[in-house]
């Protein structure tokens, strides 16, 4: 088993999700933005991976988190998928109520404009992500809410 195996594996077992919550979701963004997106504090990336900054609908303080995405053209699509849990991320409902967000790509700062998939552009998009993203085959099945998927454009 490769490394990237292994990582992806554990990833969706239920140590890889305590383990991701409680101490990869808080030093991850720092590591990558330390690192140039090279790392992660599992060590080298195993899936293409950005920072994400949005506005708290609530607080209105900026909220930074670590997600894999898969690229389309000059976009990037994120899935909400909350590693297979009951509920949609926070930060999903912040891009609901705010579309633009800033995004890091390696050392690249970019200002972007979050567009919500539809089921129907989902369907199509999914086996792409699922590929770039393997831990998604095992998210949906963990979950019945509809996972939502966004696409990121320059803004």
């Amino acid at each position: 088993m490769s490394y990237r195996d292994f990582i992806n594996n554990l990833s969706v077992t239920p140590f890889g999700v305590w383990l991701v919550k409680t101490f990869a979701a808080r030093v991850d963004p720092w590591i990558y933005k330390l690192t140039g997106g090279r790392y992660a504090s599992t060590g080298p990336l195993t899936i293409p991976q950005l920072t994400l900054t949005t506005v708290g609908r609530k607080s209105g303080k900026e909220r930074t988190v670590q997600l894999g995405y898969t690229a389309d053209g000059d976009d990037v699509l994120i899935v909400a998928s909350n590693l297979g849990g009951e509920n949609h991320p926070a930060w999903s409902y912040n891009l609901d109520a705010n579309p633009s967000a800033k995004i890091r790509l390696g050392a690249e700062d970019k200002n972007v404009v979050a567009t919500r998939l539809t089921d129907s552009e989902k369907a199509i998009l999914w086996p792409k992500i699922a590929e770039t993203i393997p831990q998604m085959k095992t998210y949906v099945t963990k979950t019945d809410r509809n996972i939502k998927v966004y696409r990121l454009s320059g803004g």
